[in-house]
C-alpha cells in the first residue's frame, strides 16, 4: 500500500486509477452540466422593432458559420470532418422522429465584447424560402457579458419542414436600445 496525497488515504494502483476515472467523470459531468445552464434561452419575437444604428468598437462578430441538416441534400463524401458534423448535428436522436426534429438550419455566431460588461442581445433576423419576404426574428440575451461568446440559432424541425431553408439573415448585437455590430449574409437587403 501507498499514501494518496491527492485524496488522503491508502490504496493500491487499481483503486488509485479507478478513483482517478470517477473523479475524471465527475469533473466532465459537472463542465458539461455547466455549460447547458449558461446558455440562455432562444426567444422567437413576433415583431422585431427597428433599431438606432450606434457602432462600437468594443464589440465584434468574429466569425459565422451555417450547416444544413438536411440528409435528403447530403452528398455522398469521404471526408471524415464532414461526416463527423452531419453526425454531430444529429446526436442525441435515436428514432426517426428524434432526427426530424433535428433537421434544419443552425447558425454559429462567434463574438466578443472587449469593453466594460454590458447586457447584451444578440438577434437573429432572417428570410426563410416558403415564406417569401416575411423577416422572421430571434434573441438570445446576455445579461452582464464580457469576453467571447457563441451564439447558436437553430431553425429545425417543423420550422424548416414546413417553409424551407434560411435564403438570407443578419445578425445584430444590441446594447442599451442601439445596435453596436453586425454580420448579414450576401443576399440580405
Amino acid at each position: 500500500m501507498k499514501q494518496n496525497f491527492l485524496f488522503g488515504f491508502n490504496c493500491s494502483r487499481e483503486k488509485h486509477s479507478l478513483l482517478i476515472t470517477h473523479y475524471s467523470l465527475l469533473i466532465a459531468f459537472v463542465l458539461l452540466l455547466t455549460s447547458c445552464i449558461t446558455q440562455p434561452p432562444v426567444v422567437k419575437l413576433e415583431k422585431a422593432n427597428v433599431l438606432p444604428l450606434q457602432m462600437d468598437s468594443h464589440f465584434a462578430f468574429r466569425k459565422e458559420t451555417q450547416f444544413i441538416n438536411d440528409p435528403t441534400t447530403f452528398h455522398n463524401t469521404r471526408s471524415t470532418d464532414v461526416n463527423f458534423q452531419r453526425v454531430q448535428y444529429m446526436w442525441p436522436a435515436t428514432t426517426a422522429l428524434d432526427q426530424r426534429e433535428l433537421i434544419g438550419d443552425y447558425l454559429n455566431f462567434y463574438w466578443w465584447n472587449h469593453g466594460p460588461r454590458e447586457n447584451v442581445t444578440i438577434r437573429l433576423e432572417y428570410r426563410q424560402a416558403g415564406l417569401g419576404n416575411e423577416v422572421l426574428a430571434r434573441e438570445i440575451i446576455y445579461p452582464d457579458m464580457k469576453g467571447s461568446v457563441r451564439s447558436i440559432f437553430k431553425i429545425v424541425g417543423d420550422d424548416y419542414l414546413e417553409n424551407g431553408r434560411i435564403t438570407s439573415w443578419r445578425a445584430i448585437l444590441i446594447v442599451r436600445g442601439h445596435i453596436v455590430a453586425l454580420t448579414q449574409s450576401f443576399m440580405w437587403e
